[in-house]
């Protein structure tokens, strides 16, 4: 079954950006690889076996990333007075006012600003409007503006 992944238009820019970027490391980790292979005995060779590791994470990075584009559903942000993925909300919690983006679990960046809507607080802030008040985790929230 296909798992379609939401993102922003940014989101999907930085994907595309950390996905070039992965590619164009190939060809160095290759060198690596082939300097490491012509020491020898590759059972002992802690450069070969750097510099394998390094071409897994990098080919598992790359792969994973293709596969989240391929199945990527772009988040268009709609003007509304409720709270939707892609709404920018503004709530005051525990006496300090915070600003979140709601986005996809595959963008999401709490210290960034940007929660996904399947986290606990992105989960209480949808379907709510600028005005509304909820507890959570002990808290009261108040939404300031969506």
């Amino acid at each position: 079954m296909k798992r379609t992944v939401n993102l922003t238009a940014e989101g999907k820019a930085d994907l595309e950006k950390e996905l070039a970027d992965l590619i164009a490391q190939r060809p160095a980790i290759a060198e690596r690889l082939a300097t490491a292979r012509a020491f020898g005995d590759l059972s002992e060779n802690q450069e070969y076996s750097d510099a394998r590791a390094e071409q897994k994470t990098v080919e598992n990075r790359i792969a994973e990333i293709e596969e989240t584009l391929k199945n990527a559903v772009i988040i268009k942000a709609k003007k509304s007075d409720k709270v939707i993925v892609g709404s920018e909300v503004t709530i005051v919690m525990g006496g300090k006012d915070q600003t979140y983006t709601i986005v996809g679990p595959v963008e999401a960046d709490p210290l960034e600003g940007k929660i996904s809507h399947e986290s606990p607080l992105g989960k209480e802030l949808l379907g709510r409007k600028a005005g509304e008040e909820f507890d959570f985790n002990g808290k009261k929230v108040k939404i300031k503006a969506v």
